[in-house]
C-alpha cells in the first residue's frame, strides 16, 4: 500500500508512549530538507513507560522494522513508510507512526 515516507523528524512512539528515533538515517536522500530512514537500521526508544520485571517484561529498547517500501529503495535498503510495521524489544508490541511529512510517498 502507499504511504508516506518516513524521515528523521517523523514522531514515532512504542505502544507505551516511548519515544522511538532512528539510530542510522540515509544521509543521501532528503525529504523536506531531513534525511529518511531505511529498514536496514533499528530505531532507539527513550521513554517508555512498560513495568520492569516482576511487573512486566520492562521497557522498550529498540524496534526492527518488519516491513517497509517494495518499490523505493535508498541505496539498495527500502525506505520505511508511515505504515511500515516494526516489533519493539523485549516487549513485542508495536510501534506506530504519529506524524510525518505529506508531500512524498512511496510504495
Amino acid at each position: 500500500m502507499p504511504g508516506t515516507l518516513l524521515h528523521v523528524g517523523a514522531t514515532v512512539n512504542c505502544a507505551h508512549q516511548g519515544q522511538a528515533q532512528p539510530t542510522s538515517p540515509n544521509p543521501r536522500v532528503k525529504v523536506m530538507g531531513q534525511p529518511v530512514v531505511t529498514q536496514a537500521f533499528p530505531y532507539a526508544i527513550a521513554g517508555c513507560t512498560n513495568p520492569p520485571p516482576p511487573n512486566n517484561v520492562g521497557p522498550c529498547v529498540t524496534a526492527q522494522w518488519v516491513s517497509a517500501a517494495t518499490r523505493v529503495k535508498v541505496m539498495g535498503q527500502p525506505v520505511l513508510l508511515q505504515d511500515s510495521k516494526a516489533i519493539c524489544v523485549p516487549t513485542g508490541t508495536p510501534l506506530t507512526v504519529a506524524v510525518t511529512q505529506q508531500r512524498v510517498k512511496g510504495i
